[in-house]
């Protein structure tokens, strides 16, 4: 067996079983390898978006995908979706072909491009050390919780590997316990408080029951983070989404709190907005199982090193009596569609909250949600209710358009019983087009809404108020939908609520081809959060 077979096998044998990728001549045997093994591959359109589905497997499927490119050009054209991997901390490996030639025209210093947007470089150095190199890169991934750049130089694939072993699957990865007195530190925080609230991230998946335990014995609050929606969704002291997305009524609770504790959340600026969702008096603890990751974004009075699961199970353990805290409130809604707003719409265009009601209406409950960045993105955010911290994938660590369909076709296959909905807007739509044959390709049931503006609408709407031409960035009207079909989906143009008839014609039969909805929405105005937004640049 030479290189290639056996790096494949033994990627596969330590976890790898889904891989996305556009195969060229450098990676032919590499990927061939790794489904020969019993990964299933799946061959995207371009390698930006086979890089960011499995991004979304990974984060939505809680295993380690696998990315395979060509050497040099492959890899630069998954850049974009393997920084905002690495930005997220999403554990996953891209396997790329390499070559070490600096007079090759397929050279690039691709150790360097990833350390570039923070992946972490290894390299297949020998046939002697090929297996146990790809079992470490995997590890890394795993313990470490990194995107991995794992390089294979083309002369080192040919040779032959002596007689490789068996490779054995890795262990999961071990919970941190946390030091009792930083528990006890905490326990005493949550006893003499008077309106806690907790923020939960990404960290915190997977250990719903046990803090909605501590809250209720505690008194506190429950928001999420962004990339965490859906943990407590039907919890009836759920304020849904803190930070920019968080409606009126969630900033004004978590501003009057006098205790937040951030769980596997990282506080920073969107999800604390800015620190304005702090009050004056209030104690910031944040509970994170990577001790770097405490006081990474802002000042905090208290962090603990553990494991969210078992720190929130230790603090119910040594909590004592329950205590009423911030429950005595009236909460009423903190959902945004009960928030009045005067509707814009047009006989010609919907306003995007509008759109989403309805939609939110008609969609099954099963259902997960895949968002493009833009100036839309609030609306499918905020508007589209999802079952549980899987049903919503938010690829926006990177700020980068054109993710979301891409991020919709990861989601879909590590999630086969809900409905994949991929929220885009025109630009990354049209960014992304070519991933439509993917989705048609693999028979997913998917509903794409596009909201189309015809517009970058978030520059049109932050520069356009002081009088700058916007001719750069809007276009004329695009006939989204007919591309759509072009790709074999079937679609509808939508201008008004009635129009949504055609989704729900589609929800009700066979769903034989995926569907597109290309929503001409109103652009009178930006979105809330946009402000915030441009604020983080």
């Amino acid at each position: 067996m030479n290189v290639a077979g056996a790096v494949g096998r033994a990627l596969v044998a330590a976890g790898v079983r889904q891989v996305f990728g556009v195969v060229g001549s450098g990676n032919f045997h590499l990927t061939n390898a790794m489904v020969a093994a019993g990964a299933r591959f799946v061959a995207a359109r371009h390698e930006g978006g086979a890089a960011t589905m499995a991004d979304a497997y990974s984060r939505m499927s809680g295993t380690v995908a696998a990315l395979t490119v060509h050497q040099g050009c492959g890899l630069t054209n998954a850049m974009t979706g393997i920084a905002e991997a690495a930005k997220s901390r999403t554990p996953m490996v891209v396997v790329a072909a390499e070559v070490l030639e600096p007079r090759s025209n397929f050279y690039v210093d691709q150790e360097a491009l990833a350390r570039a947007v923070g992946a972490v470089p290894v390299r297949i150095t020998s046939a002697e050390t090929a297996v146990a190199e790809a079992r470490e890169a995997v590890e890394t991934a795993v313990r470490e919780r990194r995107t991995v750049l794992l390089n294979v130089p083309l002369p080192t694939q040919a040779l032959e590997v002596p007689s490789p072993a068996a490779t054995q699957p890795l262990p999961s990865r071990e919970a941190v316990v946390p030091e009792a007195v930083e528990v006890a530190a905490l326990t005493d925080l949550l006893r003499r408080c008077e309106r806690p609230v907790f923020v939960a991230g990404r960290g915190a998946r997977g250990h719903r029951q046990i803090l909605e335990a501590l809250a209720e014995r505690s008194g506190a609050l429950l928001a999420t983070s962004a990339v965490a929606h859906g943990l407590f969704h039907g919890n009836p002291w759920s304020l849904g989404i803190s930070g920019g997305f968080a409606s009126p009524r969630t900033a004004e609770l978590i501003r009057a709190a006098d205790l937040i504790v951030g769980w596997g959340c990282a506080l920073n600026m969107w999800t604390m907005r800015h620190g304005q969702l702090i009050g004056p008096d209030a104690t910031v603890v944040q509970v994170d199982d990577d001790r770097s990751a405490l006081g990474a974004h802002r000042e905090i009075h208290l962090g603990v090193t553990g494991d969210v699961g078992l720190t929130a199970e230790l603090a119910l353990g040594a909590f004592g009596e329950q205590r009423v805290g911030y429950r005595d409130v009236k909460l009423g809604s903190a959902r945004w569609r009960d928030v009045e707003y005067d509707d814009t719409s047009t006989a010609e265009r919907i306003d995007p909250r509008t759109l989403s009601i309805a939609l939110d209406d008609v969609l099954p409950a099963e259902r997960v949600v895949a968002v493009d960045s833009g100036n839309f993105m609030g609306y499918p955010s905020a508007y589209l209710a999802v079952p549980d911290e899987n049903g919503l994938c938010f690829t926006q660590a990177f700020q980068s358009i054109g993710l979301g369909l891409a991020t919709a076709i990861g989601a879909a296959l590590a999630q086969p019983g809900r409905l994949p909905v991929a929220a885009l807007g025109d630009g990354g739509a049209l960014m992304s087009a070519a991933e439509l044959d993917t989705v048609r390709r693999l028979g997913l049931p998917m509903l794409v809404v596009v909201y189309n503006d015809d517009a970058y609408g978030a520059e049109v709407h932050h520069f356009g108020p002081d009088g700058h031409p916007t001719d750069t960035v809007t276009f004329p009207p695009t006939d989204i939908a007919a591309i759509a079909r072009g790709y074999g989906f079937e679609a509808a143009t939508v201008r008004t609520v009635d129009d949504l008839a055609a989704v729900t014609r589609w929800l009700d039969g066979p769903r034989e081809a995926p569907m597109l909805v290309d929503a001409k929405v109103v652009a009178d105005q930006p979105s809330w959060w946009l402000e915030e937004a441009f604020r983080g640049h």
